[in-house]
């Protein structure tokens, strides 16, 4: 199996785990039984440079936006406190790969450059949560964008490269329900119901019998 294809598989196979993990146990503590997770995870490719770093701090704020802490520093199980206070021991980050993906020359000045952008969120005021970080395919620039929609090939059907405030995103555009229906067929209100046996195209024992008024459907009151 190729290298890359192989790092691939062992995420897979370590957010699995991760997550069966996490959910038996909180199901044994809260003694619980059923679904702990919405749905699976969703994997977005993000454009190295700003992008990363936006989304870092997105990632940062979680908890902020969930009314739970004030500060990223609050929060001992985010990804902050690693990043600004790096550690010595079991090493979760490769520091200086991290700081190359994000357009930095050196961790220093990534570290600096993810503590104002966090601090400016909160100060602006700009913590809001942006879809584009759980629910697209790709976000970046315009060019990355395409690139990751020609490598998907016909699993990119249906996606729509759409323009983001300082970027772009891959994106399933949204649709109505009753889109792909033909409106001939759509209408079944209750005037196209009738009792058994007293359709017009169906005779009774004793000879045509003509049809009902319309009775609509009883709701379900259980």
């Amino acid at each position: 199996m190729p290298k890359k294809q192989e790092n691939k598989s062992l995420e897979t196979k370590a957010v699995q785990l991760t997550a069966g993990r996490i959910a038996q146990e909180y199901n044994q503590r809260k003694n619980r039984k059923g679904a702990y997770w919405e749905d699976r995870y969703h994997a977005v490719a993000i454009e190295r440079g700003r992008h990363l770093l936006r989304c870092l701090v997105s990632i940062d704020l979680n908890m902020v936006r969930a009314g739970v802490i004030s500060h990223p520093t609050e929060w001992s199980f985010g990804g902050y406190n690693e990043i600004q206070s790096p550690r010595r021991k079991f090493i979760l980050i490769n520091y200086e790969e991290l700081a190359d993906l994000s357009g930095c020359d050196s961790y220093t000045s990534f570290q600096n450059l993810h503590r104002n952008l966090v601090n400016d969120a909160l100060e602006t005021d700009k913590i809001k949560r942006e879809a584009r970080w759980s629910q697209s395919i790709a976000v970046g620039e315009k060019q990355f964008v395409a690139d990751i929609k020609t490598r998907l090939a016909s699993k990119a059907l249906g996606r729509q490269t759409q323009s983001l405030d300082g970027g772009f995103q891959l994106r399933e555009e949204a649709m109505p329900y009753i889109v792909d229906f033909d409106t001939k067929n759509s209408d079944i209100a209750p005037k196209k119901a009738y009792k058994w046996g007293h359709s017009p195209k169906f005779q009774g024992v004793n000879g045509p019998t003509p049809p009902t008024t319309p009775t609509p459907p009883t709701p379900n009151m259980a």
